[in-house]
């Protein structure tokens, strides 16, 4: 097995395969004490990167210009690297099952390119047993070596929260685990020689596995529980939010909020966990309820935006709607699994013209990704209603004020603040009408 020793003196070179939003950040910050050769199969990404850009936001042009990664997309240069680490996309497919595709795909590459002695570690999420069930058989099949003997595995879950400037790789704890002790300890080496909040050494690599899932399935239960929260206070017509920060006031009460729940964390991991659980022959049924009422919720946004325009005696067949933000999460240009378009489609099934605008989703992903034309924020004009769906820091200065003009009649106008971003009493103040969950 390749030593802490050959990579630290740059003999020997590691691997970060996939350079999204996980695997650039790890290449940038491993290439500080490493040898490091980031593969991704796009060549427009290795493009950009070579080009000291990163349309993801996650690394600043500065510190991607003094990182030394050198970035390919030609597999042939993991023929080199000793320690490769895999961090692609886990997605979920059309039937809400695991999307194996990306993994597969990686492991299949490495196994290709696999040299004796080298390690290999995946980052990606998955159910507990994937690496060793799925990609161990792929790596020894592709390479004709064998696990334990000629390479070895392990596992380490990517903790990025993207967008987020203050947890970020260095300051989360690293959970490492390997197949054996020796490979558990060399992991635990490089990963500590990045990250400065230390690692926590897990006992296998099922065990790691399972953090991973149940950390995002345990927040996806806790929005699910302000969601359903939220459905309540509006039957018994009272403010969400002023409950919960009625309730935050005891010291031990968690600071959760309603709201869409979509990216490729929260809105996925659940999805892995109930799936490895139907095949043993369980049935989850808390997970799976929390998974129902969060999907829920983009219908549940546009319903009321229509029961609202109704009572106002607005027009709803051929009533253009705009909606502020695409992406999955604020400040982010990530379109993967966004709930926002369940909002967008519902509305259309009653004839609704929506206009969505967004200064971070690139244009091209949104027609690719789901047929829609990004719009102008000056073109959001002749409103019925006004969607707040996500907390960019470009609409932090959105007023009454600069709102009321963009409605077709400002004195019914329908402000819909999702995540209850805006100032409800200004809002109100103004003679709007303002709704958030």
């Amino acid at each position: 097995m390749v030593t802490y020793d050959e990579l630290t003196s740059g003999s020997a070179t590691v691997a970060v395969v996939g350079l999204g939003y996980v695997g650039l950040p790890l290449a940038v910050a491993l290439s500080g004490s490493f040898k490091v050769v980031g593969f991704d199969i796009s060549p427009r990404r290795i493009e950009q990167l070579n080009q000291g850009r990163d349309d993801t936001g996650e690394v600043d042009a500065a510190r991607l210009a003094a990182a030394n990664v050198e970035y390919t997309c030609d597999p042939a240069r993991l023929r080199d690297c000793k320690l490769i680490i895999v961090a692609v996309p886990t997605p979920i497919d059309s039937h809400r099952s695991p999307d194996l595709r990306p993994i597969r795909s990686a492991s299949t590459t490495v196994g290709e390119n696999l040299s004796p002695g080298s390690v290999v570690v995946y980052e990606s999420t998955v159910y507990p047993g994937l690496t060793e069930e799925v990609c161990v058989p792929i790596l020894s099949e592709r390479s004709g070596l064998t696990c334990g003997k000629d390479f070895f595995v392990g596992y380490s879950p990517e903790r990025i929260n993207p967008g987020d400037k203050v947890h970020t790789l260095e300051t989360i704890v690293k959970v490492v685990a390997g197949q054996d002790a020796p490979t558990t300890d060399l992991l635990c080496a490089v990963y500590g020689a990045v990250v400065t909040a230390g690692v926590h050494r897990a006992s296998s690599i099922k065990v790691a596995e399972a953090a991973k899932v149940i950390e995002n399935t345990q927040r996806d239960l806790n929005i699910a529980l302000m969601n359903e929260l939220a459905l309540i206070c509006g039957k018994l017509d009272i403010d969400t939010i002023e409950v919960l920060e009625a309730a935050g006031s005891k010291w031990n009460f968690l600071g959760f909020r309603p709201g869409l729940v979509g990216g490729h964390c929260i809105g996925v991991d659940p999805y892995y966990l109930t799936f490895l659980a139907e095949g043993l022959g369980l049935h989850p049924q808390v997970i799976q309820a929390g998974r129902r009422i969060n999907d829920s919720m983009g219908k549940h946004v546009a319903e009321c935006c229509i029961k609202r325009l109704i009572a106002a005696k607005r027009p709803v067949s051929g009533a253009k709607v705009g909606i502020l933000g695409l992406t999955f999460k604020e400040n982010v240009p990530d379109l993967r699994n966004t709930k926002v378009v369940d909002v967008i489609s519902e509305l259309r099934e009653y004839g609704v013209e929506v206009l969505v605008h967004d200064p971070m989703a690139a244009p091209e992903e949104a027609r690719e990704e789901y047929g829609l034309e990004l719009s102008p924020l000056e073109a959001l004009t002749g409103l019925e209603a006004l969607i707040v769906a996500v907390g960019h820091r470009q609409y932090a200065g959105l007023t009454p004020e600069n709102v009321l003009p963009r409605f077709a009649n400002p004195s019914t106008g329908l402000v819909m603040d999702i995540r209850g971003a805006l100032d409800k009493a200004r809002y109100t103040a103004a003679g709007l009408s303002y709704w958030r969950l």
